[in-house]
């Protein structure tokens, strides 16, 4: 008997406890309702929020990388603040801070374990909102040039010349330095160059000047630049700046190109020689094992 009373005061108790829990959630319906709408409301704001943002970043002529990084940091706001504000409706106040502190628990042990990732990530928000770097930019970096085609959160996307893709960690190119050929739309090409020992040198100097001016025209304080460095094995060598248009490396290459064809036909038609590095043995010395012995 006393078995069978324990057994029904087990069951009853069940039961009363089930039927206060039934209780609490026919009392607290409303609320659940009330949270589930709330959060299903904040979910379609954060949706046509990220929208919103990505059309005024978009007018604002924003890059691809801020828009998308604006857009998505956009809607996991507005979706956090709906998920606090439905708990808040049911009153859960201690599984509120239960999740905070979780969050932070688990953000830390996170954080450590994903250092490097993390890293990339941040630099990678940074990446996105400087100037210096946008896509569609010629880089040297890291050993490796080429057009940025993509920025992440964890890796930039280099593009090379010979058309294969570099992804370089956003860490390395936030702690080494880098070259942007598209952020400054002219620079300074240098050509080198020698002329022979018998050349008028400021015959040379004067011809130079005028074929890299007529075929580069310089602009305000620009000007050719020509200066002579050395006296080499077979030559008198010399250095020649000037200004052109460059935005990537090509386009030094093509200036090259171009200057070096000018110079060596202007040369050419005034008899001025590029001459080929050579050896010349002098034989002035007069002394000569033939000579007799003169006898005293």
């Amino acid at each position: 008997m006393a078995n069978e009373f324990n057994l029904n005061e087990s069951i009853r108790g069940i039961w009363d406890k089930m039927a206060s829990w039934l209780d609490s959630i026919i009392l607290n319906l409303p609320n659940f309702l009330l949270a589930a709408v709330i959060f299903v409301i904040f979910i379609f704001i954060a949706k046509y929020a990220a929208q919103l943002a990505d059309k005024l970043l978009k007018r604002k002529g924003s890059q691809d990388s801020i828009r998308q990084i604006t857009t998505k940091v956009v809607k996991v706001l507005i979706i956090l603040l709906g998920f606090f504000i439905a708990l808040s409706l049911l009153n859960l106040d201690t599984v509120l801070t239960s999740v905070l502190a979780g969050a932070g628990v688990v953000g830390l042990a996170i954080g450590l374990a994903l250092q490097g990732t993390l890293s990339n990530t941040f630099s990678g928000v940074i990446l996105s909102f400087l100037p210096e770097l946008q896509i569609g930019d010629w880089v040297e970096t890291n050993g490796y040039a080429g057009e940025v085609i993509e920025i992440n959160l964890r890796n930039i996307v280099v593009k090379e010349s010979d058309n294969n893709y570099v992804m370089i960690p956003n860490s390395k190119i936030v702690e080494e330095p880098f070259k942007n050929y598209t952020r400054t739309a002219r620079s300074r090409v240098f050509v080198n160059c020698g002329v022979g020992y018998s050349s008028d040198l400021e015959f040379v100097q004067k011809l130079t000047i005028e074929t890299m001016q007529s075929l580069f025209p310089q602009r305000g304080n620009e000007e050719v630049e020509f200066m002579y460095g050395e006296f080499g094995d077979s030559s008198i060598n010399f250095v020649v700046r000037f200004w052109t248009d460059v935005t990537r490396n090509r386009d030094i290459l093509v200036a090259k190109n171009k200057a070096i064809i000018a110079i060596k036909k202007a040369y050419d038609k005034n008899g001025i020689n590029i001459p080929f590095p050579i050896r010349t043995i002098d034989f002035t010395n007069k002394l000569s094992i033939n000579e007799p012995s003169k006898e005293e």
